[in-house]
C-alpha cells in the first residue's frame, strides 16, 4: 500500500499523456507545429548589401539554419518545410507548379537539413542556389497552392500551421494583375484552413511597400502592437532573427483561466512563463539490437501473491495517531481540492506594500485571453491601465490547475515598452507575484561582524557606479548547455572540432580595470593594514628569548599629532600597528581598557575628535 506522503500533488499515474502535449487546467493542446519557409529567389534577392553586408538571400539562409538547429534542440518533432519561388528550375510533387523548387518537405529537422541549409550561405552558396534553381518568373500563386498541397498531404495532427515569406520584392508580378489575383486568392484559401501567413520582408533600395501587394496576403497581426513592426523591412541580421524568433516561438499558456473581479464579471486570462530555466535534454535509452528508443513501463503487484494490482486495488493511506487510515483515490482528490481553478480578486493595495522578500519563486504574466471571453482584452486593459495609474497591484486568490492548493498572489501592473524599431521588449500585462505564507519567513540571527566606516562606503559606493550596467539574464548564455548542444552538433554534422564559444559569465578584467582606474588601490588602503597580501602565507611566529635568539624590543615610535589626525580624517587609521596605536594613546594621555585594534582607533577617534 503507498504512503501518502507528497500532499499537494497531481495524481495523474493512470493518465498517459501523448509527448507533445501541454496541459493546462482543463486546457489541452495536442499535435505539432508546422513551419514552412517560402524564400524568392529572384536575382534582387542576391545583390550584396553596402560595406560587405550579407545579400538578403544569405541572411536569410542564416535564419533558416538557426530555426533547424533550434527546432532540433527545443522540439524535434515539429515539422519544417523549405521552398522557393520566383525559380528558372521546378521541382515539387508531380512537377504541378513552374518557378517553384521544394528544397525540404514538410518533415521533422535533422543534421542533413542542417548541411544542406549550409551549403546556400555565403558565395559559395549564392553559386550552388544559381547552378540547381536559378532565377526565373515568379508566380506566388502557384508557391502559395504548393504550400498548401504540402500541408494536405501530411496525416498527422497540427496544432500551429506558419508560413513564412522571406522577399525583398513588394511586388513579385510587376503590376500583373491577374497574377496578383490567384496570389490573394490562394493566400485567403490557405487562411481559411488556418495556416497563418507572416511577411518577413528584406531592405531594398527605395523602400518597401507593404500596402501595395502583400497587406492582402498575410494574416492580420495577432496584437494591434505588431501593426508597426509589420511595415518595417529588415536591414541587418539581428532584426530579421528577432523577428522570425519572435513569430516562432510557441506562446501557449501554462493554464487559461477566470479572473473574477466581482459576482458575475469575469475576464478570461492566460498565464504564461516569460523565463524558463533552460537544461540538458534527457538521455534516450536505446535497445542494443535494433537501435530504437526503449518505451517503460510500470507495473504493481502484490508483495504475498505476486499477482497484477488493478489501478482500482492500490490504496491511499496516512500514519495518525498510530493507525493506518486508508482512502480511496476519489477519497483523496475530495479532500485536496479546495475550489474550482481560477483567479478570484480580495483588493488593491499600494505598491509600497510589496517588499522584496516577498518573491518567494519565479513570477508568471497574466495575459487576457480574448478567444475565450469577449471583452476580455476591454476589460483586462482598463484595470491595468488604473492599476498604473494609482501605483497599486491587485491581491487576489489564485489556484492555478484542480487539487492544487491556493495561494495568494499579487498582480502587479506592467505597461508596454518597444525599442527604436518599433519590436516590443516588454508586453503590457500583470505579472503574477506569488506571496509567501507566515511560515515561509524565517527568522535568522545574522552574525556580528566588523562595521565599515562612512569613509570605506561612500568609497566602494563609487566603485559598484562605475560597473554598473544594465543586466539581461537573456545576455548570458550558459556556457555548460552551450558547449554540449556545440559538440552534439559537431557530431551529427561531422563537423572536425565544435565551433568556438565565448564564455560570456567570464569577468571582462580589462575593461574592468579601464573602468575603476585607481579606486581599487585607494579601497585596499583604507580597508586593508599596510602590505597586506590575501594571497601570501601568515609569518611564522617569533621565538621568545627563552628559546634562544630572542628579537631585540624596538623602540618606541612617535607620530605627530598633524599626521594622526589626517589618519583619522583619510579613515586609514586601521593601516597603524598596534604598537604605534598604543604609544599614540600614550602621548595624547588616552586611557584605554582593552588591547584590541579597534578599541585604541575609537578611543583615539574620540580623543581627537573632541
Amino acid at each position: 500500500m503507498a504512503e501518502w506522503n507528497a500532499y499537494y500533488k497531481n495524481e495523474d499515474d493512470e493518465e498517459d499523456q501523448e509527448e507533445g502535449e501541454q496541459s493546462g487546467g482543463d486546457y489541452k493542446i495536442t499535435g505539432r507545429d508546422s513551419l514552412v519557409f517560402l524564400v524568392d529567389a529572384s536575382k534582387e534577392m542576391f545583390i550584396k548589401g553596402e560595406d560587405g553586408e550579407p545579400s538578403n538571400f544569405d541572411m536569410t539562409m542564416q535564419v533558416v539554419r538557426s530555426v533547424y538547429t533550434s527546432k532540433i534542440i527545443s522540439s524535434h518533432r515539429d515539422l519544417v518545410a523549405l521552398v522557393f519561388y520566383g525559380t528558372e528550375q521546378s521541382k515539387n510533387p508531380r512537377n504541378s507548379f513552374k518557378h517553384v523548387y521544394v528544397y525540404h518537405d514538410l518533415d521533422e529537422p535533422g543534421a542533413k537539413r542542417v548541411q544542406d541549409a549550409d551549403a546556400l550561405r555565403g558565395a559559395k552558396g549564392a553559386q550552388l542556389a544559381a547552378k540547381t534553381m536559378g532565377s526565373g518568373e515568379t508566380s506566388l500563386g502557384d508557391a502559395l497552392w504548393c504550400c498548401a498541397n504540402l500541408y494536405s498531404d501530411i496525416k498527422l495532427r497540427l496544432s500551429q500551421k506558419r508560413l513564412m515569406i522571406f522577399t525583398c520584392r513588394d511586388e513579385p508580378h510587376g503590376g500583373d494583375s491577374v497574377k496578383d489575383r490567384q496570389a490573394r486568392t490562394k493566400a485567403n484559401d490557405l487562411k481559411e484552413t488556418g495556416v497563418t501567413i507572416d511577411l518577413m520582408h528584406l531592405m531594398k533600395p527605395g523602400g518597401f511597400n507593404v500596402a501595395s501587394f502583400f497587406r492582402d496576403i498575410v494574416s492580420p497581426p495577432e496584437d494591434e502592437s505588431e501593426l508597426g513592426l509589420q511595415l518595417e523591412p529588415c536591414a541587418k541580421l539581428e532584426d530579421l532573427q528577432k523577428r522570425v524568433r519572435a513569430k516562432e516561438q510557441k506562446k501557449r499558456a501554462m493554464a487559461r483561466l477566470n479572473l473574477c473581479l466581482g459576482e458575475g464579471i469575469n475576464v478570461a486570462v492566460g498565464i504564461y512563463a516569460t523565463a524558463v530555466s533552460a537544461r540538458k535534454q534527457a538521455p534516450v535509452r536505446l535497445y542494443r539490437e535494433t537501435n530504437e528508443p526503449v518505451r517503460s513501463k510500470t507495473r504493481t503487484f502484490h508483495t504475498q501473491t505476486g499477482s497484477l494490482l488493478l489501478p482500482s486495488e492500490i490504496k491511499k493511506a496516512q500514519v495518525y495517531s498510530k493507525k493506518q487510515i486508508v482512502m480511496e483515490k476519489d477519497e483523496v482528490d475530495a479532500i485536496k481540492k479546495f475550489d474550482d481553478p481560477g483567479l478570484v480578486l480580495i483588493g488593491f493595495k499600494p505598491m509600497e506594500k510589496l517588499k522584496r522578500h516577498h518573491h518567494i519563486r519565479p513570477a508568471v504574466f497574466l495575459y487576457p485571453e480574448e478567444d475565450e471571453v469577449k471583452g476580455s482584452a476591454c476589460l483586462f486593459s482598463a484595470l491595468l491601465t488604473k492599476c498604473s495609474e494609482r501605483n497599486v497591484f491587485a491581491l487576489c486568490r489564485c489556484i492555478a490547475r484542480r487539487n492544487y492548493p491556493p495561494r495568494f498572489v499579487a498582480l502587479v501592473p506592467q505597461q508596454e515598452e518597444v525599442d527604436e524599431g518599433k519590436a516590443q521588449i516588454t508586453p503590457p500585462g500583470f505579472n503574477v507575484i506569488y506571496l509567501p505564507f507566515a511560515d515561509d519567513i524565517r527568522t535568522l540571527d545574522p552574525p556580528q561582524c566588523p562595521v565599515a566606516s562612512q569613509i570605506q562606503v561612500d568609497k566602494m559606493k563609487e566603485i559598484v557606479s562605475k560597473l554598473r550596467f544594465k543586466y539581461r539574464s537573456d545576455a548570458f548564455e550558459n556556457p555548460v548547455i552551450q558547449q554540449h548542444y556545440r559538440n552534439l552538433e559537431a557530431l551529427a554534422l561531422d563537423m572536425m572540432a565544435p565551433e568556438d564559444m565565448e564564455d560570456l559569465i567570464m569577468p571582462k578584467v580589462d575593461q574592468i580595470d579601464g573602468r575603476l582606474g585607481p579606486l581599487v588601490e585607494e579601497f585596499k588602503d583604507l580597508v586593508y593594514p599596510f602590505n597586506y597580501n590575501p594571497d601570501s602565507k601568515p609569518a611564522a611566529k617569533r621565538k621568545t628569548a627563552g628559546t634562544g635568539g630572542g628579537a631585540e624590543k624596538k623602540p618606541k615610535v612617535e607620530m605627530p599629532e598633524d599626521e594622526l589626525r589626517a589618519h583619522m580624517q583619510n579613515g586609514t587609521l586601521g593601516k597603524l600597528t598596534v604598537p604605534v596605536l598604543k604609544e599614540a594613546c600614550k602621548q595624547f594621555g588616552v586611557r584605554t581598557t582593552g588591547t584590541k585594534k579597534q578599541e585604541l582607533i575609537d578611543a583615539l577617534t574620540e580623543r581627537l575628535g573632541s
